[in-house]
């Protein structure tokens, strides 16, 4: 009985946590609500890094109710202090009797400490209620936190035949209406957006949020080895999110002062070949901790061949395209054997509009489930 109660306050707490999407970063979302008596008497919600923490909003709401009350979160409370004071010290100071968390916090910095602390002054604690949905939502926040660096999503839309272009090169629009919302609100989720010269040269496309209310505008990331960005492209003449450039250390002096005019940042990222995990190390250290990679196939084997793909999105549409020359999703040379093709796990299906859309999660090992 204890466990379906605490199980339906803890989906009140996933809904506010959920607000904080694509705000929170370097930061978890984090849910809190108060309960007395069955009933809810106070809520919060992490909004941005810097800002109050969920349970702080959720027990200054509740006032004097909070005492002898429970106390419900998505994620343990901190010890630490960061951008804001630690959270415990609160827990403990306003009466809270009990307190159910769904999984501990990865942070080094805090990693049980906090559940240590609370159980310490003689509060009852729980811990692992729907802690597999718990992080699911924080996927982003967990690899970071625990790596350095950022969790990488690639996605691409293909043609039933499995092309995500034609013969030609064009690509607008493989996918419909429905499944291009989907992808920005993907895109006002992370904190960057990756492309290749490629894909800027063929599609010249923008990279902002558009088609759905923006909270920010993603840094905007090429891998450019020769520094062949167009003086002419959208993304100069557009506003959106900062522009990064990884380039090797022989490029054009001048065009690189021209773009470094226009606030562009260049980075040389080796000497001949973009080091791909080199350059995540980097925007690791920018506090960058999701990358939503948007092309092309280049890129896209680069990521998959080197295991550096967390998470894959393909958007399959109702046509056909043919050609032998046009692009597929990855290329590279190829595995001899059906057995040894990348799998995935954690496998969801789902449409927008006409579009069937693939979530799942790449399996790099035999051990990996």
């Amino acid at each position: 009985m204890k466990r379906t109660k605490d199980k339906k306050f803890m989906q009140e707490v996933f809904f506010l946590a959920e607000k904080g999407r694509g705000t929170t970063s370097p930061n978890p979302m984090v849910g809190a609500v108060v309960v007395k008596g069955n009933r809810i008497v106070g809520r919060g919600y992490h909004k941005r890094a810097g800002s109050p923490h969920a349970e702080i909003i959720a027990l200054q709401e509740a006032g004097t109710k909070s005492r002898e009350a429970t106390l419900y979160l998505n994620l343990e409370p901190c010890v630490h202090y960061g951008r804001t004071p630690p959270c415990v010290p609160r827990i403990i100071e306003k009466g809270i009797k009990r307190v159910v968390i769904a999984m501990l916090d990865p942070n080094p910095r805090v990693n049980g400490k906090g559940i240590t602390m609370l159980r310490e002054a003689g509060i009852e604690v729980e811990v692992g209620i729907e802690e597999e949905k718990a992080r699911k939502l924080n996927e982003f926040y967990i690899k970071y936190i625990t790596t350095n660096l950022p969790f990488v999503i690639l996605k691409w839309a293909m043609s039933l035949d499995g092309k995500i272009a034609t013969r030609t090169g064009d690509s607008r629009w493989i996918s419909g209406d429905k499944s291009r919302i989907f992808v920005h609100s993907l895109r006002n989720q992370v904190d960057g957006i990756l492309v290749g010269i490629g894909t800027v040269l063929q599609d010249d496309p923008i990279l902002t949020v558009r088609e759905v209310p923006a909270r920010k505008q993603p840094l905007r990331i090429i891998i450019d080895p020769k520094l062949s960005f167009p003086l002419t492209a959208k993304m100069l003449q557009e506003e959106g999110g900062n522009i990064l450039i990884f380039t090797c250390e022989d490029i054009d002096k001048n065009k690189k002062e021209f773009l470094l005019s226009k606030d562009i940042e260049i980075i040389p990222c080796g000497k001949k070949r973009i080091q791909v995990a080199n350059m995540l190390k980097i925007l690791g250290k920018r506090e960058i901790t999701s990358l939503l990679v948007e092309g092309g196939s280049k890129v896209f084997t680069e990521f998959l061949e080197n295991k550096l793909t967390d998470k894959v999105y393909a958007v399959v549409s109702p046509l056909l395209l043919g050609g032998e020359k046009a692009l597929t999703p990855f290329e590279g040379r190829g595995v001899e054997k059906v057995k040894d093709g990348i799998q995935f796990k954690k496998i969801h299906w789902f449409f927008r509009g006409e579009d069937v859309i693939m979530e799942g999660y790449p399996k790099y090992s035999a051990e990996d489930k």
